[in-house]
């Protein structure tokens, strides 16, 4: 009895307009293949997802990162605290006048 493995990859497929919605639904490799560049071969392949989308090309194109990196959150410094001085006084202001 012989046995095959089958590899799935998350289909990288675009479900709006915008961008923002992948299909992520897994696709299987239906062929793999090395295909030449200048770098060296690249293993490449064909897949298909279950919605029908079909895609060619190297492996590492064929992958995508499902949660990508967030920007650093940072503290945003309003005009007003950054003119006042400790007791709550404009800085650069006299009130003895």
């Amino acid at each position: 009895m012989e046995t095959s493995d089958m590899m799935f990859l998350d289909c990288p497929a675009y479900m709006d307009t915008h961008g923002a919605l992948r299909c992520g639904l897994p696709a299987v490799i239906h062929d793999r293949y090395l295909a030449s560049s200048t770098d060296g071969p690249l293993e490449s392949a064909r897949i298909r997802c279950p919605r029908g989308h079909w895609f060619n090309g190297p492996i590492e194109f064929l992958t995508w990162d499902k949660h990508p990196p967030q920007p650093p959150q940072t503290q945003a410094t309003t005009c007003h605290q950054a003119n006042t001085a400790p007791g709550g006084q404009q800085a650069g202001r006299r009130t003895d006048q």
